[in-house]
């Protein structure tokens, strides 16, 4: 499932993206509702209770997460039949979402404001989602998963993009990312990066700290002129990339057989590569790291939101949600969960409740107009930019 989680972007997709209207506060907890006046789709959350199922639930996730372990038992509880679709991108979540026809999906961050700004997914009544309330604080009413106040998701797991190397070739233990971006780098031409636009966020978090005088604050939130440096700094970096991947397997293997020595990876493919004896290690330096965050969402349109409703409770019990985790690999998002994994280091290999470690992770999220950090006298560059920068950068 791990190779599945591509973000590879076709220039096509420009038009996939949105330009944000300004947004207002708003409190949105029960029944929580959004205001034409603050950009978004005039939707409400449902609000219940949650009855009878309709029997039928349609589902679009990443491989993975509706497996027929965790779907078959859903069924026998609640009598809502599961018909599961596996989408590869979140590009193509999105494009699903928008032919309509599935009544949840499972989001990660740079595909969730499309959602809710292009109005597939509705706001949700977290008092219908009674394991909410176990859900780690850390993930609640974030940008990714909320809007002006308003719900939109229910977390589901994370990860971070953390900077992985070989012990036995990098040597001080590296405590930054430059020795992946720096043109001066002993380790250039075997370095590995993520193949996709949102890791343009990588390259602004570097900046972030390396020329303040830029002024970016979110690595999502970039206008012109950060983008342009962001942009910069991945052009010099380019020659030094050995390669780029979007699958852990072959990641993995490139680590053990020593083609590449350095570059951004996700705790299970280190994890993966220590079982398999290679010499890796990882941390999060002293940039910060990226990293995702996970959302069910429900589709606004849904004919079946009592069944939707069942599941979104369901997948975050702290038993299904602790099997979903260890098996793809990732920290769950309800802090009860770590009782119930089978490995009982699970939780700490993976982080789960350090609150330390995640500090400095900055999840994906969706690029928009509007930016989000806040800033409102300047428009920021939104996703299909980002897309289109990038394609330009890979193949120039």
């Amino acid at each position: 499932m791990h190779s599945m989680r591509l973000l590879k972007v076709g220039a096509g997709l420009a038009a996939m993206a949105l330009v944000i209207a300004g947004c207002s506060s708003s409190s949105g907890t029960s029944g929580a509702s959004a205001s034409p006046g603050n950009g978004l789709p005039k939707l409400s959350a449902y609000a219940g209770p949650v009855g009878k199922g309709e029997g039928v639930l349609n589902i679009l996730d990443w491989p993975g997460y509706a497996l027929p372990q965790w779907t078959k038992p859903f069924t026998q509880a609640t009598g809502c039949k599961v018909n599961v679709k596996d989408f590869g991108t979140s590009d193509q979540a999105v494009q699903l979402m928008h032919s309509g026809g599935y009544d949840v999906v499972s989001a990660s961050g740079d595909a969730t404001l499309r959602l809710i700004y292009g109005g597939y997914v509705a706001p949700v009544n977290l008092s219908l989602v009674p394991n909410y309330a176990d859900i780690n604080p850390q993930l609640k009413m974030q940008k990714f998963n909320s809007v002006a106040g308003i719900p939109y998701g229910i977390p589901h797991g994370r990860g971070a993009n953390v900077l992985e190397y070989n012990t036995q070739v990098v040597k001080p233990a590296p405590t930054s990312w430059n020795i992946t971006f720096e043109k001066n780098s002993p380790y250039a031409g075997k370095i590995t990066i993520y193949d996709s636009p949102i890791f343009i966020a990588d390259a602004a978090l570097y900046l972030m700290k390396h020329n303040p005088s830029l002024g970016i604050t979110n690595p999502y939130a970039l206008d012109a002129n950060q983008f342009a440096a962001a942009m910069a700094l991945l052009r010099q970096q380019k020659p030094m990339v050995a390669n780029r991947w979007s699958g852990s397997t072959q990641q993995i293997q490139d680590f053990q057989k020593g083609t590449i020595v350095a570059g951004t990876s996700w705790q299970y493919n280190v994890l993966t590569a220590q079982q398999a004896k290679a010499p890796v290690s990882s941390i999060v330096p002293s940039e910060g790291a990226t990293g995702w965050s996970d959302t069910w969402m429900v589709w606004s349109k849904t004919p079946h939101i009592n069944c939707a409703y069942d599941w979104l409770n369901w997948i975050v019990s702290p038993q299904v949600n602790a099997q979903v985790a260890e098996s793809f690999g990732e920290a769950p998002s309800n802090i009860k969960s770590c009782a119930y994994t089978t490995d009982k280091t699970f939780c700490k290999q993976y982080h789960a409740t350090d609150a330390a470690f995640w500090k400095n992770v900055w999840y994906w999220t969706t690029p928009t107009a509007r930016c989000v950090d806040g800033r409102t006298n300047v428009q920021c560059i939104p996703y299909d930019q980002w897309a289109t920068a990038w394609s330009q950068l890979i193949s120039g």
